[in-house]
């Protein structure tokens, strides 16, 4: 399993976007410098009442398939 770990911040108000459908693909810098773009709905496990900040691994697995978002810090 691979996994690429990002900060991110993102206010609950821009997450609404999220989660009615007007952004479907997340971009991101994770912390080696890659830029990175996944899927929107994976925060839907990892959101909270403010929105989502802190430090993330996103996991997938050899053929780049999504398997899992953690927090690794607030």
């Amino acid at each position: 399993m691979q996994r690429i770990e990002l900060n991110l911040a993102i206010s609950a108000q821009e997450y609404q976007r999220f989660y009615r459908g007007q952004v479907k693909q997340v971009v991101a810098q994770a912390l080696d410098g890659r830029t990175i773009r996944f899927p929107a709905n994976v925060l839907q496990q990892v959101v909270q009442h403010e929105g989502i900040y802190g430090r993330f691994a996103i996991e997938f697995d050899d053929q780049g398939k999504f398997q899992r978002i953690v927090r690794l810090e607030a």
